[in-house]
């Protein structure tokens, strides 16, 4: 009997939390898993006594559907997303509603809704931004794509967020996540390695900056990740494997800005970060081999040098680029190659907070330096779920 609103295939983190989202403003949600047993525990746990419903198939999946058909693709983008499509295409009717609400790139997007119209079905790509915990109290939803479908879709999309629009919106919005997160971890580079800051110091001089101008939900999160201790009383965050992920914005953002001819050179320097973060057996044998400056002392006075890395991040350009800097001179090419240099020498580079970062908001899961290829989640804040997202690299 079709007694759902809307199903949602997809149940790590985000999809749980926005299938029980839904539940919460009253719609029947039917949750289902390529891996058939994540929706027998997710039925057992996390929506147990609730209406949220099951299915063991695609097809009893359809089956419990209202019509129009409304399905939400949470999967990782790519393959998936079109092998689900292709599943599904035969199992649905005309007016029958298909929305993306993954990572996708948002050429592939317009794509498919060129090719499911063609077919007579709707198809939406949805960004959704907020991770974990948007997820749950409400998260950005950027809708677009074939506009038949909104009437059908319009009251459950409002009830559970605000209006948005599209992909392209979604990827506009994590590329400026990509650079501040970059640019707050090389804050943290220099307090601990030129400062010699304690964790504890360094998480008081975020909860600092964060009643200023700087006020933002990673400053939030990255004071919380430097406090937080693990089981052993330890500093969770120097465990962690510096080697940064990434699923596919920042990448995108950057050969969609080289096209246009828009130079979002920062935006494309924390991707390359990330990208030479990921050379960790590379930088253990440079930095074994490649030279730079002697152990640095530093002897001036640390309050006005913190206060430099808020608003100035510059000083850590070598003595004769600090010149051209002081003199207005921009040398991109010059100081790019520098920081090259200097962060593939460098055994330890501070990819590990942006781990712990995309582990806080997104539930994306890190490496344990004493155990690469174990993906983790950790609860942050202590009122986080257990489930984690994909661990997947674009």
């Amino acid at each position: 009997m079709a007694q759902a609103d809307i199903v949602l295939i997809g149940l790590a983190v985000m999809g749980q939390n926005l299938i029980l989202t839904m539940k919460d403003h009253g719609f029947v949600v039917c949750a289902f898993n390529r891996t058939v047993s994540k929706v027998d525990d997710f039925l057992t746990n996390e929506a147990k006594g609730t209406k949220v419903v099951g299915a063991q198939s695609l097809k009893e999946m359809v089956s419990k559907l209202k019509k129009p058909q409304r399905i939400i693709l949470l999967v990782k983008a790519g393959q998936a997303v079109d092998y689900f499509i292709k599943k599904l295409i035969p199992l649905l009717d005309i007016g029958d509603i298909i929305i993306d609400g993954g990572n996708s790139e948002y050429r592939d997007t317009t794509r498919r809704c060129q090719d499911l119209k063609a077919k007579g079905i709707l198809f939406v790509g949805s960004g959704v931004s907020g991770g974990e915990e948007g997820a749950w109290y409400g998260s950005l939803l950027m809708p677009g794509g074939n506009k038949e479908a909104w009437p059908h879709i319009k009251t459950i999309f409002q009830g559970i967020a605000a209006k948005g629009a599209g992909h392209f919106v979604k990827m506009a919005h994590n590329r400026i996540e990509y650079g501040d997160m970059q640019l707050i971890c090389e804050a943290y580079h220099l307090m601990k390695d030129v400062l010699g800051m304690a964790q504890d110091k360094m998480a008081q001089a975020f909860e600092d900056w964060n009643k200023t101008e700087l006020d933002s939900f990673l400053i939030e999160i990255t004071a919380n990740i430097l406090k937080f201790q693990g089981a052993d009383g330890k500093h969770l965050l120097p465990k962690i494997r510096d080697s940064a992920g990434q699923k596919g914005m920042g990448k995108w953002t950057t050969i969609s800005a080289l096209e246009y001819g828009i130079p979002v050179t920062l935006i494309g320097e924390a991707v390359f970060a990330r990208c030479l973060s990921s050379l960790k057996d590379g930088r253990i044998q440079a930095s074994k081999k490649l030279k730079g400056p002697q152990k640095f002392q530093f002897d001036g006075d640390k309050k006005s040098f913190l206060e430099d890395i808020q608003n100035v991040p510059l000083l850590w350009l070598d003595p004769q680029l600090r010149t051209g800097v002081q003199a207005g001179i921009p040398m991109p090419c010059f100081v790019t190659a520098l920081s090259f240099y200097d962060k593939y020498r460098h055994e330890m580079l501070p990819a590990n907070l942006i781990q712990a970062q995309r582990d806080s908001f997104g539930a994306h899961t890190y490496e344990l330096l004493a155990k690469p290829g174990q993906f983790i989640h950790t609860n942050w804040t202590g009122h986080d779920g257990s489930v984690s997202s994909s661990s997947y690299n674009a």
